[in-house]
């Protein structure tokens, strides 16, 4: 009796702990590729503008904070000046000194709106890119910065 009394606690804690599945919307991961008149002149320039001001600190040692106009919160508290610092200095070793970007390419997500950028440096070597994520509020929601992918277009056509 106590053998079947401990078994059936055992089947119902096991019951108890079964996984759930969660369904998620993929839509909401899709990314694509927009042509850049689908996109309005000044989030364009803003999107550059804040970019190259970031790469920019690696030549000039100097950052010029952003503001709460221009980037979300999560942003401003992640991009200060130490953290420039130790990136740009890896940069600069590796690549020479930053010249510009070269917008590659315009995708859209559900939610985001995401420039992606050939970052151009001095030394050949240098293969980079800058994206850059704007919300729908029209803020910088994101930077990143990467090695370039050439597929990256060719992966967006497999989703």
């Amino acid at each position: 009796m106590k053998k079947a009394g401990l078994i059936i606690c055992l089947l119902l804690l096991l019951i108890g702990c079964k996984s759930k599945t969660v369904s998620r919307d993929t839509e909401d991961l899709k990314i694509k590729k927009v042509s850049n008149t689908d996109i309005s002149s000044e989030q364009q320039r803003k999107a550059y503008e804040l970019g190259k001001r970031v790469l920019e600190t690696c030549n000039t040692s100097k950052f010029k904070p952003f503001n709460e106009t221009e980037v979300t919160q999560s942003v401003r508290e992640n991009t200060t000046e130490e953290r420039l610092t130790k990136t740009c200095t890896r940069f600069r070793q590796y690549y020479g000194s930053f010249i510009d970007l070269k917008l590659d390419g315009v995708y859209k997500t559900k939610n985001e709106v995401i420039y992606r950028y050939h970052a151009l440096y001095s030394k050949k070597v240098a293969n980079k890119e800058l994206r850059i994520f704007v919300n729908e509020e029209n803020l910088i929601s994101a930077i990143k910065s990467m090695d370039w992918d050439e597929k990256f277009d060719a992966k967006l056509a497999e989703q």
